[in-house]
C-alpha cells in the first residue's frame, strides 16, 4: 500500500511520502524555507521557529513546517491537495518577528567572529529580517563554556538551536552537553563543565549556525573568501571519509566533511578534522643520505643515484605504508617485482588473503549498517578504528538493531552483548551460528594481526555463513584495501618479504620496526619512525599534495585530490619512483598519472570505477582453529596513529587529556 499523498506548495503540486514533514516535502518541491534549528540527521526540536509556514484552510497563524506532517494536513474542500504557502504576508510578517527576536541579544560580532562569512544567521537576517532594531534594553550575556582543546564557545551569540546537545546525545552518544533554565535565562552548558569526550566532537563546529562553537585551532587565521576549496578523501583511518581541504597559499589551514551518504554521511572524526597543523611540521623537504651514521642533505640527482647503486644486484623488499595511494604502491610494485624483489602492504601483520576479496575487503557496503538488525563485532572497537563507522552502527542500534561484541569490552557509546573477549568465544559463536535476518559480522584488524589471524578470520567467515550475514573487513590503514587489489602481497606475510632482505625500500611504512642490518631507503613526507632508520631519504608528498587512488574499507574507489604543493624538494611518490626506474635502467612505462592510470585501471579494471562498491563473490578460506588467546583490538591511542598525527600538536594535547582521563581517579587521603 503506498503512502504517498499530493501537497501543493507555493502552487507546485508534488507526491510524497506522508510521513514528509512539509520542510522536507518544500525541498523536494525545491522551495526554499528557512530554519536554525532543524536538521535533516538530528530529530526534530522545533524551537527556533523560523520555518514558518501559512496552511491554507488550517489555524489561523503560521505552523513551523519542521515539525508537521504532509499526512496531518487538510485536503481542500473538493479534495484538492492541501496547501501550503512560503512567501505569504503571514509568513514574511512572522519570520521578520523571529528574526527579530532572535537578534535581540545577538551581539554585533560580525566583524571579529569566525564564523562571518558563512553564517545561517547572517545570510538569513539578510534574505529574511528587517533592516532596523525596536529593543533599546541592554543585551543579555553569557558565560562562555570550556569544551576542550577543539571547539571555541562564545556563548552570548547561542540562540539556542540545541543543534549541538542533539548531536553530541544522539549521535555522538554521550552526554555531557544539554539546556538549562527558562526563557531569557535558558543557556546551553556542559555537565558539571566537564570536556567533551568524543572523537566526533568537531562536527558540533559545521552545525551550528552561528559563531557560538567555532574551531579552536583555527581562530582568527583566515576568512572562508580567502581559502581555496579542493574536493578530496581522509586517510586517517580505513572509512575514505569525504573531505573538502580549504588551503590558503601553501598551507592547509582547515578540512571540513563533504556529504557522502554512502561512506562519512557529512560527519567527520576529530583526526581527520584537525590533524592539518600536523602537516606542516616535521616535515622532509629534502633527500637525505646517512654517512658516518650522520644524515646530511643532497640534491635528487645525488640521492636518486644512490639509491639505485644501492638496489641493483640486490635482493630488494618493498613495504607499503598505512598513507600511500594506490598510483605509489602499483609503481613500487613494478619496479621493485621487476628487480626480483619483494613487495607487502600488511604492514601490522594482519593474516590477510591474497587475491580473496571476499575475505580481505568483505561482501558488505558500509551503508548496510543502516538496515541491519543483528551486528556481530569480532575484534574491533570501532570508536577508536573508524569513529564515524561507530556513529552508523549506533545508528543502526537505536532502531533497534542488536549488537554484539567478540573482543575486548570496550566503550562504544551503545549498549551491546559481550560474548566474550578471547578466541574460544568465536569459535562458539561460529558453531551456535543461527540464519539472522539482515545480519552483519564486522572484522577488526586487531582479530587478524597474530599469527593465528587466517584462523580468526575463517571462524569470522563461518559465522558469517551460518548467519547469512554479510561481512565487512575493518581497516585501519586508508592504503591497505588498494595496495592488496594491485597485489603487494607475499606469500608468507611480512617475515617472509623482508627474510634475507639486502635494501628495504619503505614506502611511508612507520609502524614498522627494521632490524639493523638491510640498507633502509624511506620514501615519505615526515621525519617520523621510517626516516629514523633511514639510510637515505626521499620526501615524498602527504594525501593533500598529490592527486591519487584510494580504495576504502568496504572496496570503493576514491579519488583524493591535490589541494597544495609539497614543502621544498619534495616531490610526488609516483614520479620519485617512476625518476628511480630510470637511474635503475628499468623504466616504468608510464610518464604521467594519466598514463600511470591507464596502466593500473588495465590491469585492475575496477579501480577505474570511481565510488562504485564492486560486488565479491563468497570464497570462504578453509576452516581452521586458532589460538586459545584473547583478542586484542588494534589501535591503542586513537590520536597518534601515523606519521601526520604524531607531528601534530593538536594531536598530542588530545591524547594526553584522553590519558589522563583513563587513568583511574586517586581517593584523597
Amino acid at each position: 500500500m503506498t503512502n504517498l499523498k499530493k501537497i501543493s506548495i507555493d502552487g507546485i503540486e508534488v507526491e510524497v511520502d506522508g510521513a514528509m514533514t512539509i520542510i522536507q516535502a518544500a525541498e523536494v518541491a525545491g522551495v526554499e524555507i528557512p530554519r536554525f534549528c532543524y536538521h535533516e540527521r538530528l530529530s526534530i526540536a522545533g524551537n527556533c521557529r523560523m520555518c514558518l509556514v501559512e496552511v491554507v484552510g488550517g489555524p489561523p497563524k503560521p505552523a513551523a513546517s519542521c515539525a508537521m506532517q504532509v499526512r496531518d494536513l487538510r485536503p481542500g474542500p473538493n479534495g484538492e491537495a492541501p496547501v501550503v504557502k512560503t512567501n505569504s504576508p503571514m509568513v514574511k510578517k512572522a519570520r521578520e518577528g523571529v528574526m527579530e527576536f532572535l537578534l535581540i541579544n545577538h551581539p554585533l560580532d560580525c566583524p571579529i567572529c569566525d564564523q562571518g562569512g558563512e553564517c545561517d544567521l547572517q545570510d538569513q537576517a539578510m534574505a529574511y529580517g528587517v533592516d532596523f532594531s525596536r529593543y533599546r534594553e541592554p543585551k543579555r550575556a553569557s558565560e562562555d563554556l570550556n569544551l576542550g582543546p577543539l571547539v571555541a564557545t562564545t556563548m552570548t551569540r547561542c540562540i539556542s538551536c540545541t543543534r549541538c546537545v542533539r548531536f553530541t546525545t544522539e549521535v555522538a552518544g554521550i552526554t555531557q552537553m544539554g539546556q538549562t533554565g527558562r526563557g531569557e535565562d535558558s543557556e546551553i552548558t556542559s555537565y558539571l563543565n566537564m570536556t567533551l569526550d568524543s572523537n566526533l566532537q568537531g562536527n558540533i563546529i559545521d552545525l551550528c549556525p552561528v559563531g557560538a562553537l567555532t574551531s579552536k585551532p583555527y581562530a582568527f587565521t583566515a576568512r572562508p573568501w580567502e581559502l581555496t576549496k579542493t574536493e578530496s578523501i581522509d586517510v586517517m583511518d580505513g572509512l575514505g571519509s569525504n573531505i573538502r581541504v580549504d588551503t590558503k597559499g601553501r598551507e592547509v589551514m582547515r578540512i571540513l566533511p563533504r556529504n557522502h551518504d554512502g561512506v562519512n554521511e557529512e560527519w567527520i572524526s576529530d583526526k581527520s578534522r584537525f590533524i592539518w597543523d600536523g602537516l606542516r611540521r616535521q616535515r622532509l623537504d629534502t633527500p637525505y643520505i646517512r654517512e658516518n651514521g650522520r644524515l646530511r642533505k643532497a640534491g635528487w640527482g645525488e640521492a636518486l643515484a644512490a639509491a639505485a647503486a644501492a638496489m641493483k644486484g640486490r635482493k630488494v623488499a618493498g613495504l607499503v605504508g598505512d598513507l600511500a595511494p594506490v598510483e605509489a604502491a602499483f609503481s613500487l610494485k613494478q619496479l621493485v617485482e621487476g628487480l626480483g624483489g619483494r613487495v607487502e602492504c600488511r604492514t601490522d601483520g594482519a593474516k590477510l588473503p591474497a587475491g580473496n576479496r571476499s575475505a580481505y575487503v568483505g561482501t558488505a557496503a558500509i551503508e548496510d549498517i543502516d538496515s541491519a538488525r543483528a551486528i556481530i563485532l569480532v575484534g574491533t572497537n570501532p570508536r577508536d578504528e573508524a569513529a564515524v563507522l561507530n556513529a552508523r552502527i549506533r545508528k543502526a542500534w537505536s532502531l533497534g538493531a542488536e549488537v554484539s561484541l567478540i573482543g575486548e569490552p570496550v566503550d562504544l557509546t551503545y549498549a551491546y552483548t559481550h560474548l566474550g573477549a578471547d578466541r574460544a568465544s568465536l569459535v562458539k559463536a561460529a558453531a551456535d551460528a543461527k540464519e539472522t535476518a539482515a545480519s552483519l559480522v564486522i572484522v577488526g584488524q586487531g582479530a587478524l594481526n597474530e599469527a593465528d589471524g587466517e584462523a580468526v578470520l575463517s571462524q569470522a567467515m563461518k559465522l558469517a555463513e551460518g548467519m547469512g550475514a554479510k561481512l565487512l573487513v575493518l581497516h585501519t590503514a586508508a592504503s591497505r584495501v588498494g595496495a592488496m587489489d594491485v597485489g603487494c602481497v607475499t606469500e608468507g606475510g611480512l617475515t617472509a618479504a623482508m627474510d634475507g632482505a639486502e635494501v628495504i625500500y619503505n614506502l611511508g611504512a612507520d609502524e614498522v620496526e627494521i632490524a639493523p642490518g638491510p640498507f633502509v631507503i624511506y620514501q615519505g613526507s615526515h621525519g617520523d619512525r621510517g626516516a629514523h632508520r633511514a639510510d637515505l631519504i626521499l620526501p615524498g608528498a602527504a594525501y593533500t599534495e598529490e592527486n591519487g587512488l584510494f580504495v576504502n574499507t568496504e572496496g570503493r574507489p576514491q579519488l583524493a585530490m591535490r589541494a597544495g604543493f609539497a614543502p621544498g624538494d619534495a616531490k610526488e611518490n609516483w614520479a620519485i619512483l617512476r625518476a628511480l626506474s630510470a637511474e635503475l635502467g628499468a623504466v616504468l612505462p608510464w610518464d604521467s598519472l594519466a598514463g600511470l592510470r591507464k596502466a593500473l585501471v588495465a590491469a585492475h579494471p575496477h579501480l577505474g570505477r570511481i565510488d562504485e562498491v564492486a560486488a565479491n563473490d563468497w570464497n570462504r578460506i578453509p576452516l581452521r582453529e586458532p589460538a586459545k588467546a584473547g583478542l586484542r583490538n588494534a589501535v591503542r591511542d586513537f590520536y597518534l596513529t601515523n606519521p601526520i598525527a604524531r607531528a601534530s600538536a593538536v594531536m598530542a594535547e588530545l591524547s594526553a587529556m584522553a590519558r589522563a582521563r583513563a587513568e583511574k581517579p586517586l581517593a584523597a587521603e
